[in-house]
């Protein structure tokens, strides 16, 4: 009697750490806490019960309580894959990107005939930034008997970012002949290279289209690739058709206050003003951090393959970390002067400590390099609080023609990133935003800034480079003149682009475009932005 009543114990635990899981899945934050609770008290070396309070302190934002769980569960369960893939997650979170790798791999080798196991690994590398480093994990999770359309998805998009592009055409053909109407596959299928008349998927689109796809996101992006594939054709009717299409179905998915960011961003020029700008302020003085920043689409990424090129730079891609760790600091600086914005607090945070903890975590995102280069595009924002937090980091502005920029933007689908770029008005209201900042950037800031016109760096390349170079502080390397022979991963929308030989083919390209970017070209007009 006593085994079973054991037993039983045992069962109603388990029984609780899976209703705890469901309440999880079904956004019940609160009540998996509350069954969480008692739970740990009660078993407090039980993995599966640490496990749940891994996950619950994560739904929580509780990232170092998450942490202190993972590392209870381990200790119960020495050599568990699983315990160690989602411990290798949440430092993930926490910026803690090189023992996130290590714990991945070994715990990939530690379960090797596992597929979900080393597609976890393959997660926890691709959202380390490294594109390169997660295939293997994949390939492994498929070579183990996994099939699903998710991991060849995400195979794909490693392969995308590494510049295998006809490895990714196939995985992104097994994903479509599982699920016929996935948007996203159908996108990064007619971006992976220029289409042409005798090898492209318009008539294949089409179809997909015509069948009603049953998610409005799916709908956009299958015309979001149509119209994608039409420019690469000459056809610019039919592709403006599809985009515009497209753009209005993307836009009534997003929820969205284009004129609370707008303010976000205004507000920043009444708040670093020249005066604080001047104002002594404590930074971290470590050299290294080179910014890209400006509107997407307008020649960052070309920037920086360019300077990656040089041999003593590493790119550490589109980084979060600075906005992130900006946010927490005016977020705790806020806590203590609750009447302030978060904008406000901002003014008083420490920014030695944001520059410190920026460093050491961006650093891990390209080892082994003196120099490293976040190409985040709307890093612009803070502009003025990088110079306070990191007084030797450079930072390079590229500034294409307002119409060219703004219809790159419109024409890429950004899947969890730019929701302003979907609306003729919102687009230019932004641009004209983000403009003003970047004038009053350079006002309060003289010398701190590189402008760099992306017309100029691919009419006289040379000249360019030297310019970006001498900025930074780096010496001449002519491997800078041909970015498309760097063999790195390119984590960005433009990955296949960019390995193209610098040209000038994207100059003026708008002009097809111009009575259907009416709206757009006659509001940046009237804020005296175009060349008459």
């Amino acid at each position: 009697m006593e085994k079973t009543g054991t037993q039983d114990a045992g069962a109603a635990t388990d029984q609780a750490v899976e209703q705890g899981f469901m309440l999880l899945q079904q956004g019940k934050v609160a009540e998996a806490t509350q069954l969480c609770r008692p739970l740990v008290l009660a078993h407090p070396a039980h993995p599966r019960v640490l496990m749940l309070a891994c996950e619950v302190r994560l739904a929580n934002g509780d990232l170092a309580g998450a942490i202190e769980a993972a590392d209870a569960a381990m200790a119960a369960q020495p050599g568990n894959a699983a315990l160690m893939l989602k411990k290798a997650h949440v430092l993930v979170l926490l910026r803690e990107r090189t023992e996130a790798r290590r714990l991945a791999a070994e715990a990939a080798a530690l379960a090797s005939g596992d597929g979900r196991s080393q597609w976890a690994a393959g997660k926890v590398f691709a959202n380390c930034g490294d594109a390169a480093g997660a295939c293997p994990y994949f390939e492994a999770a498929l070579a183990a008997g996994l099939g699903h359309w998710a991991l060849h998805f995400d195979l794909a998009s490693a392969q995308f970012f590494a510049g295998r592009f006809e490895a990714a055409e196939q995985q992104l053909a097994q994903v479509l002949a599982q699920v016929p109407g996935h948007g996203q596959a159908m996108y990064l299928r007619s971006i992976l290279k220029r289409q042409t008349e005798e090898d492209n998927h318009v008539a294949d689109l089409q179809a997909r289209l015509k069948g009603r796809l049953a998610r409005p996101a799916d709908a956009a992006a299958g015309l979001f690739a149509l119209a994608k594939e039409h420019e690469d054709l000459g056809q610019a009717e039919a592709s403006f058709k599809a985009l515009s299409e497209g753009a209005a179905i993307k836009r009534r998915t997003l929820s969205y206050d284009a004129a609370a960011e707008r303010a976000v961003i205004d507000g920043l020029r009444g708040l670093y003003t020249a005066e604080f700008m001047a104002r002594p302020t404590p930074g971290h003085e470590e050299e290294g951090a080179i910014f890209i920043v400006g509107m997407p689409r307008t020649g960052t990424t070309l920037a920086e393959r360019m300077l990656a090129s040089q041999g003593d730079v590493g790119s550490a891609g589109e980084l979060l970390d600075f906005g992130q760790l900006l946010a927490i600091a005016a977020q705790d600086a806020q806590a203590a002067q609750p009447h302030l914005s978060v904008a406000e607090a901002s003014l008083s945070i420490d920014f030695a400590a944001l520059g410190r903890k920026y460093m050491a975590a961006a650093r891990q995102a390209a080892p082994g390099h003196r120099h490293f280069i976040d190409k985040m595009p709307i890093n612009f924002m803070y502009c003025g609080m990088i110079r306070k937090a990191l007084p030797k980091a450079r930072i390079i502005h590229l500034v294409r023609d307002p119409m060219d920029t703004c219809y790159a933007v419109f024409k890429t689908l950004f899947f969890q990133a730019y929701p302003f770029s979907y609306d003729q008005a919102e687009l230019a209201e932004y641009f004209i935003t983000y403009r003003r900042l970047m004038q009053h950037w350079q006002a309060v800031m003289p010398g701190g800034i590189l402008d760099l016109r992306y017309e100029d760096l691919v009419t006289d390349t040379e000249a360019q480079a030297r310019r970006m170079l001498d900025f930074c502080g780096l010496d001449w390397n002519p491997a800078v003149l041909d970015p498309s022979a760097h063999p790195g991963a390119i984590v960005s929308a433009s990955a296949a682009q960019v390995r193209e030989p610098v040209h000038a083919g994207s100059v003026g390209k708008w002009r097809r475009y111009e009575a259907g970017l009416k709206p757009l070209h006659d509001r940046l007009a009237a804020e005296g932005l175009l060349a008459p």
